[in-house]
């Protein structure tokens, strides 16, 4: 990611503010139980002060932490060493520390048929202090129900930006807890199984997938490939029936065009889900996708079916959408403009919701 400040590598950056997130990870957003075992794992582009400050909480409580660090992988979504596989799909829950998550990797496919509870946390001290230290998890939690509610109550959806993105869709509710995602947060019962959880400040909402059309805009940020990131200039994508057809722009453009073909597999072109983000903390893109796919009013779209075999997944950024439910209008040039919407992001102080 782009370093803002150049004191925050140092361990001094926020060592207080961190020790507050360790604790809202393991007791409030993704609560763990006295007793179990959690696996933490880190690659070395990992922060090694919040996965710390994790660890700690965790033992604090009376839970057992296992921490694996390994080198890290080539692409997001690719296979970490072995032992790391066999440790994950042997414990109670895991938390993914990645920079090059791991997330529809075989760990991950080992760890669901397991029953483990996964939580994919990519970031450093900044995005973490800002994306969970410092917000109402409960008005989020709440936020991520009403948008998937207010999504649903329509069979299409429509996408729409100044800088000319226009899609149409077709909701499928089943789908909308993403394959085996929990939409929100919520207490661990015996028998849950395993299921995945992101970063608080989203909400993935189910589509028909042969029915994404038109054209998408992407102005925020897009990542893998690690070359791009928080984008200098918008990328242009045509889509029909589900799948990229054509992509435009400038430089940047052309870096994520020839990275795809490399792969030389349609998978990777495919629209594999679309998500609101919503986290109050997060109001630019910095270059950390784990970040930049929560700036408050956007709406990310993920691409490569990885979960079904595809060779890789990549994420993008669409900055100011204004959106349609059928004839219901959530978002104007991303603003929340549904009442209910708006009363949520009062609630969590959000400048020009008063």
């Amino acid at each position: 990611m782009q370093m803002e400040s150049t004191l925050q590598p140092t361990p001094e950056y926020y060592w207080i503010e961190i020790a507050r997130v360790g604790r809202k990870i393991v007791e409030e957003v993704f609560p763990i139980r006295p007793g179990e075992n959690v696996v933490v794992t880190a690659d070395t582009l990992s922060d090694w002060r919040v996965v710390q400050e994790t660890v700690k909480a965790i033992y604090a409580i009376g839970a057992t932490p296992t921490l694996i660090v390994h080198p890290a992988t080539p692409l997001a979504t690719s296979d970490p060493p072995r032992p790391v596989i066999a440790a994950v799909q042997n414990t109670d829950a895991w938390i993914d520390f990645n920079t090059v998550y791991l997330l529809y990797s075989r760990a991950w496919t080992k760890a669901m048929q397991a029953g483990v509870r996964y939580f994919i946390l990519p970031g450093d001290v900044d995005s973490l202090v800002a994306m969970v230290g410092r917000v109402d998890y409960a008005v989020l939690d709440a936020m991520a129900n009403k948008l998937a509610e207010v999504s649903e109550k329509s069979p299409e959806m429509c996408i729409t930006s100044a800088l000319g993105t226009d899609i149409r869709l077709k909701v499928d509710p089943a789908r909308s807890e993403g394959h085996v995602f929990k939409l929100g947060g919520g207490k661990p019962t015996p028998g849950d199984g395993g299921w995945t959880q992101v970063p608080p400040g989203q909400a993935t909402i189910g589509h028909v997938y042969d029915s994404v059309e038109g054209t998408l805009v992407l102005d925020g940020a897009i990542w893998p490939p690690r070359e791009i990131g928080a984008l200098r200039e918008p990328v242009r994508l045509e889509v029909s029936k589900g799948e990229i057809t054509q992509i435009s722009g400038g430089q940047e453009a052309r870096v994520l065009e020839r990275w795809l073909a490399a792969f030389n597999h349609p998978g990777v072109y495919r629209i594999d889900h679309l998500s609101f983000g919503f986290n109050p903390g997060v109001r630019r893109c910095n270059g950390e996708i784990g970040h930049d796919e929560r700036v408050f009013g956007c709406i990310e779209f993920g691409v490569g079916s990885a979960w079904a075999g595809g060779p890789s997944h990549w994420d993008g950024v669409v900055l100011e959408p204004s959106i349609w439910s059928g004839d219901t209008q959530l978002e104007q040039d991303g603003k929340y403009v549904h009442p209910d919407l708006v009363e949520l992001a009062r609630q969590l102080g959000v400048d020009g919701y008063a």
